[in-house]
C-alpha cells in the first residue's frame, strides 16, 4: 500500500483538489509552482465542463475517450470568433498520439464528452495571444530516443519546435515494461543562453496495472528538489529544479508519462544539461 504522507512534490489523486473541484489532480501555483498548471478532468458521459484561460494558454490533451472542445473570446477581445473542435481522442494513452485542442489566454473553453472522457489540461502562463487551433493525431512526431533498455517512445505534439505556443512546452513519453527514461539525469534550471533552459516541469504518470513505477529528483543546488518515489497511476511528480531521471518501468508493465513545462526566459526553447556523471547524453 502507498505511504498516507507523501512527499509535496509527489502528488496522489484527489490529494490536491479543492472542495467541489470537477479536477482528479491538479498542480499549480497552490503546489508551489509559478509557471505551470495541470489539472486532470474526469467527465461522465454528456458532461460539460468550463473554465476561463485567464493570463494563460491551454491544451486540452485526451488521454481515454474524445469530445468537443469550443473556443470563444472572454471579456474585451476583439477580432477573435468562437471556435469548435472535435477531439476523436483514442482509447487510452498506450494506443498511441491523440489529436489535442489549443486554447489562448483571456478565452473560456468548454469540454463536452459524448461518450465519458478524461483529459488532461495543461497550462502555462504567457504574454502572447495566439489563435486557438487542433493539433491533429498524425501530425504528431514520434521520436525514438535511447538505446537498449533506456529505449523509449517520445510523442512531441507540443515540444519547443514542433507545435506554436507562447511558453508552454509538452510531449508524452512511453517507456516499454523494465526501462529507465528521462535518462540520463538531466536538468533545466538555469537560464544559460544555448546551452540550458529554466523550465519548471510536471511529470503525470499512468500505469495499466498496480505494480509502481519510480522516479528520482536530485538537488542540483543545496536545498533543491530531492525526491526518490514509488509513482502510480494517475499520480504526479513536480520538478522545480534540480536533476531528473531516471523514470523507471516495472517489469511486465509500460509506463506512461506527460511532461509539462514551462519558464521565465525570453523564449520557448528546450535545452538541457546532462549530470557529470553521464556527459555523454543520449545513446
Amino acid at each position: 500500500m502507498p505511504p498516507t504522507d507523501p512527499h509535496p512534490l509527489h502528488l496522489r489523486p484527489g490529494a490536491t483538489a479543492h472542495p467541489g473541484s470537477p479536477y482528479r489532480l491538479s498542480a499549480g501555483p497552490d503546489q508551489g509552482l509559478r509557471h505551470t498548471v495541470l489539472h486532470i478532468l474526469e467527465l461522465a458521459p454528456g458532461d460539460t465542463h468550463t473554465f476561463a484561460t485567464g493570463g494563460a494558454e491551454w491544451i486540452v490533451l485526451p488521454l481515454s475517450g474524445g469530445g468537443t472542445v469550443r473556443v470563444r473570446p472572454d471579456g474585451g477581445q476583439q477580432g477573435d470568433e468562437e471556435s469548435e473542435f472535435t477531439l476523436d481522442g483514442r482509447p487510452d494513452v498506450f494506443a498511441g498520439p491523440t489529436d489535442f485542442a489549443y486554447a489562448p489566454r483571456d478565452a473560456r473553453v468548454e469540454i463536452t464528452s459524448g461518450a465519458a472522457g478524461r483529459f488532461a489540461l495543461a497550462g502555462a502562463r504567457c504574454g502572447r495571444r495566439l489563435p486557438a487551433r487542433r493539433g491533429p493525431a498524425p501530425e504528431v512526431p514520434v521520436e525514438e530516443r535511447g538505446s537498449g533498455t533506456c529505449a523509449r517512445q517520445v510523442r512531441n505534439f507540443a515540444a519547443a519546435d514542433t507545435f506554436a505556443c507562447d511558453r508552454l512546452i509538452a510531449v508524452e513519453v512511453l517507456t516499454p515494461p523494465g526501462h529507465w527514461s528521462s535518462y540520463p539525469p538531466h536538468k533545466h534550471d538555469e537560464h544559460r543562453p544555448g546551452e540550458e533552459s529554466e523550465l519548471e516541469e510536471i511529470y503525470w504518470f499512468a500505469l495499466d496495472g498496480p505494480t509502481p513505477a519510480f522516479h528520482r529528483v536530485a538537488p542540483s543546488r543545496p536545498g533543491g528538489a530531492d525526491l526518490l518515489a514509488e509513482v502510480r497511476d494517475g499520480e504526479a511528480v513536480l520538478v522545480p529544479d534540480g536533476w531528473h531521471g531516471p523514470s523507471v518501468a516495472p517489469p511486465g508493465h509500460p509506463l506512461y508519462y506527460l511532461n509539462v513545462m514551462a519558464g521565465p526566459g525570453p523564449g520557448r526553447d528546450w535545452h538541457i544539461t546532462f549530470h557529470p556523471d553521464h556527459a555523454e547524453g543520449y545513446r
